[in-house]
């Protein structure tokens, strides 16, 4: 399985699952292959728009070296291999959003709402989301929080509102020449914005974004965006401070500032669980919440003993789904199997003829 072979779903709609994870970092994706193993479905919900977590966004070329029998890794290898190994499973992906609220309804399953309204409801939740959700860092221009979500986005979801607009894209990482490469046929006008004339951004996207600018394709301005025009959330102009102090104002229907990410707990403080220094406190025999129903793994949980290395998290992810068996399938007795041995579970993994 590759990101482009994902069951990714656009926001929007109801979903009914087994399971719901929060996070498709590693620990989330090991999680469904444990379930998995058991017959278990699972969607998974990631603010991120694909899986891999910290290990895809913030260091995909870092090598990893403890994962065991893994001599090393990088962050976008050990990805690809988990994505790969639950394959079989066919897992179901809602990217770039954020869970908002879970509920407990009438039949006893939780249902999942996310910012961008869709819904999932399931028997369990498991939430794997790290040291929290990854939240964009914003940029310091005055009343910015009035025109969010209207006319300033910090990530794209759905590349056709910006059909025929005239853009400002605000950074020099591989978010904003990524975005500035895949926005400028569709813009009507598109303003690239960084503050010096150094780029962190991988050099083909950087030589690729010069090509646009020289050829007219886009602008690109050096400086700081100081200021915003409009009314009612929608922009209609930003205002570029350069390194001489001079102001100008460009035309703009919808500004991107791509400043990087930062982890915060975000709406996981809001689900009624007790919280500990910002972590959720779980048991160690099958990771539970307070709430029953609802599990913790990876960095997100806290225990005595408790060490944030990847490896305990795939370790938390068994003993979990073991707990999760029961809820979804109440009455029936779980007979324990191993790979090694088991024609079933060879069978589910596309590796027996039987």
């Amino acid at each position: 399985m590759t990101n482009a072979d994902l069951t990714a779903h656009a926001p929007g709609a109801t979903h009914i699952t087994d399971v719901a994870i929060i996070g498709a970092g590693p620990v989330g994706l090991f999680a469904v292959f444990e379930l998995g193993l058991l017959n278990i479905k699972c969607h998974l919900i990631d603010i991120l728009n694909r899986p891999g977590g910290q290990c895809a966004e913030l260091y995909p070329e870092k090598p990893i070296y403890d994962i065991p029998a893994i001599p090393v890794c990088t962050g976008q290898e050990l990805t690809d291999g988990l994505l790969q190994q639950i394959a079989p499973f066919k897992p179901e992906f809602h990217f770039s959003q954020m869970v908002e609220s879970l509920t407990k309804l009438e039949d006893g399953t939780w249902k999942l709402s996310t910012d961008y309204g869709t819904h999932i409801i399931a028997k369990a939740v498991v939430v794997a989301a790290g040291g929290g959700s990854f939240m964009p860092k914003k940029p310091p221009i005055k009343e910015i929080d009035t025109y969010e979500n209207t006319s300033v986005f910090y990530a794209v979801r759905k590349m056709e509102q910006f059909k025929d607009k005239r853009l400002v894209i605000i950074g020099g990482g591989d978010s904003a020449l990524d975005w500035t490469l895949n926005l400028a046929p569709l813009a009507s006008h598109l303003t690239l914005i960084h503050r010096r004339d150094e780029f962190r951004a991988a050099p083909d996207s950087v030589e690729k974004m010069y090509h646009l600018a020289a050829a007219g394709k886009i602008d690109l301005r050096f400086g700081q965006v100081t200021g915003l025009e409009g009314a009612e959330g929608q922009l209609s102009a930003i205002e570029l401070t350069d390194s001489d102090k001079q102001k100008t104002s460009i035309p703009c229907d919808a500004l991107l500032p791509f400043f990087g990410l930062t982890m915060k707990l975000g709406p996981v403080a809001n689900f009624g669980l007790n919280l500990h220094e910002n972590l959720i406190p779980v048991d160690t025999q099958m990771f539970q919440t307070s709430t029953p129903g609802i599990f913790a793994i990876g960095d997100i949980n806290h225990y005595p003993g408790k060490l944030k290395l990847i490896l305990s998290g795939f370790h938390e992810a068994a003993l979990m789904a073991q707990a999760v068996f029961p809820i979804v399938f109440p009455g029936q007795k779980l007979r324990f199997q191993y790979t090694t041995s088991s024609s079933d579970l060879q069978k589910k993994l596309g590796v027996s003829k039987a």
